[in-house]
């Protein structure tokens, strides 16, 4: 649990610390929106090299990074063993046993299916919590969605909810790991026994959590009080951001890149991915 790093922002001096936080919300959707897009061997290695190339600009260590993967090892594994023995190809399987078979197109899926999960939370990262402030990301969120306030939408209160559950996330993961490290000390395990078993060694640990969280949401909201907090009317901005140029020239490799993935789609090159 004290490996996670979602949500926690590491200072650097980079184009991404650098960049606008409103333009680096778009860039993250339009970045998604390119990695679903991918189909075959040549967009899938573009998206790759797009990875890497964002992560040498944002100078962060890549074992700091890399960490955000760790949360969805298992969940990358399920998704790659559904489309390994799922997808169907049209020849004689790889390997067979009894009703198990593997054929190259769910070799193909697989991988493609393991670099999309694994580029699509790097690039979100990178783009947004890595790179951009709490305060700087709430900004970002309020000014996009400034429009719905028209219809009568809470727009400050919802971009500071968002933002404090993200910015809680190491709070809980670190008071998980003290909970878990007071009960292995009082004799609890964790790791034997059945499913059922390990469930039930769960219930020492969640009853603190829920009992920690309540607890830190009165005192954040006791702190908002007394500051005389009360929400998104009549308040200024001590930082008013601005776009620059940089930003626009962002926005324009970002369409490049997405348009270029399209074209490498068309071009039809090795396996298409179902």
């Amino acid at each position: 649990m004290n490996q996670i790093s979602l949500g926690q922002y590491y200072p650097a001096k980079s184009f991404l610390h650098r960049a606008d936080a409103r333009m680096k919300v778009i860039l993250s959707i339009l970045y998604i929106v390119a990695v679903f897009l991918c189909k075959n061997v040549l967009s899938f290695a573009a998206l790759a090299l797009s990875a890497l190339f964002l992560l040498l600009i944002s100078r962060i260590p890549p074992k700091i990074v890399f960490r955000a993967i760790r949360p969805i090892l298992f969940v990358m594994l399920f998704t790659v063993i559904l489309n390994l023995f799922w997808i169907k190809g049209a020849g004689e399987p790889l390997w067979s046993f009894w009703r198990l078979h593997i054929y190259t197109e769910g070799i193909y899926n697989a991988v493609f299916m393991m670099v999309r999960i694994v580029v699509l939370v790097l690039g979100t990262s990178l783009f947004l919590t890595y790179t951009t402030t709490p305060i700087a990301l709430t900004d970002a969120i309020e000014s996009l969605l400034s429009p719905l306030r028209v219809l009568h939408v809470p727009v400050h209160e919802f971009a500071m909810m968002m933002t404090i559950a993200l910015r809680f996330v190491p709070t809980l993961s670190e008071e998980t790991t003290k909970i878990m490290s007071a009960q292995k000390a009082r004799g609890v395990d964790f790791s034997s026994g059945g499913l059922v078993k390990r469930a039930k060694a769960l219930i020492p640990i969640l009853i603190p959590l829920f009992v920690s969280s309540f607890r830190r949401a009165d005192e954040l909201a006791m702190a908002m009080e007394c500051r005389c907090y009360r929400g998104g009317k009549g308040r200024t901005k001590m930082t008013v951001a601005h776009l620059h140029a940089r930003d626009f020239v962002a926005l324009v490799l970002m369409l490049a890149f997405g348009t270029g993935i399209f074209f490498l789609n068309r071009m039809g090159y090795g396996y298409t991915m179902k």
